[in-house]
């Protein structure tokens, strides 16, 4: 009979391996989660842990945003939380020997004008929709704590902040609902040449569609959506590899351009 999960073991593991910036290569029983919520409730754990003197309810001041995904236009959707120590504005300087095996992407992110309630809703796409402040062009790094990733279990995965390294998001322009958010024009580069080739194009179709689930999923966990958190929508370049020092910027046709410093 296998360990009960116990998902402030898990977030432990994590935590020392960001810390010493060592590797996993698999999970002790009772450390591996069996399904969604396990994993999300070590992605809650882990938040706790960042800071453990933070009172019942005070989590939500410990996030910087969420970054949340689908692998078509009708999947279904999954997020995780970000810690506020892994979001930065652009043209932050990240050390890459602090990820290991880091890859990037390019993304549309967003802001809201007002508070969502811990334990409130649930909320209609429309009332989400009628809350975005700002759109904003973004930079994800994305990192594992896992030596094999990203051949690595999916659950291990969403449990790890879903592969959360650093994001970096650029200036904000007002929501604008005509924008392109299926496939805008946009520039991907590093030291100046192309990071991506195709036509860019986010796998969950418009991002808009993944805004209300990130609100009503935060909020039924007992997590407050602050006025001002920052929402990135997946990728719409596909993970880019880079093998040296250089610098990242992200250029998305009606948003500021966002830029990032590897050392």
């Amino acid at each position: 009979m296998s360990a009960a999960f116990d998902a402030h073991a898990l977030a432990r593991l994590f935590a020392d391996a960001r810390a010493h910036r060592a590797k996993l290569d698999t999970l002790p029983d009772g450390a591996r989660p069996a399904s969604a919520d396990e994993a999300y409730a070590a992605q809650k754990a882990a938040l706790r842990m960042l800071d453990a003197s933070l009172a019942d309810g005070a989590e939500a001041s410990a996030i910087g945003g969420w970054k949340v995904g689908s692998k078509s236009t009708d999947g279904p959707i999954q997020g995780a939380l970000l810690p506020a120590d892994g979001v930065h504005r652009s043209s932050a300087r990240l050390s890459m020997q602090a990820f290991g095996k880091a890859a990037l992407e390019l993304e549309v992110a967003f802001t809201f004008n007002r508070r969502f309630e811990a334990n409130s809703g649930p909320y209609r796409d429309e009332e989400v929709f009628a809350a975005i402040d700002c759109m904003h062009a973004a930079i994800e790094v994305v990192a594992s704590r896992f030596a094999a990733w990203p051949d690595v279990d999916k659950l291990w995965q969403l449990a790890d902040l879903q592969n959360h390294g650093a994001l970096v998001v650029g200036e904000g322009v007002p929501y604008d609902e005509a924008f392109a958010f299926v496939s805008p024009a946009m520039s991907f580069t590093y030291d100046g040449a192309p990071l991506f080739d195709a036509a860019p194009a986010n796998p969950a179709g418009d991002p808009r569609r993944l805004l209300a689930w990130t609100v009503n999923h935060a909020v039924a966990q007992g997590l407050a959506v602050e006025k001002g958190t920052v929402i990135t929508a997946g990728s719409y370049t596909g993970m880019a590899f880079p093998d040296k020092p250089g610098v990242a910027v992200g250029a998305i046709d009606g948003l500021p351009p966002v830029e990032l410093r590897f050392e």
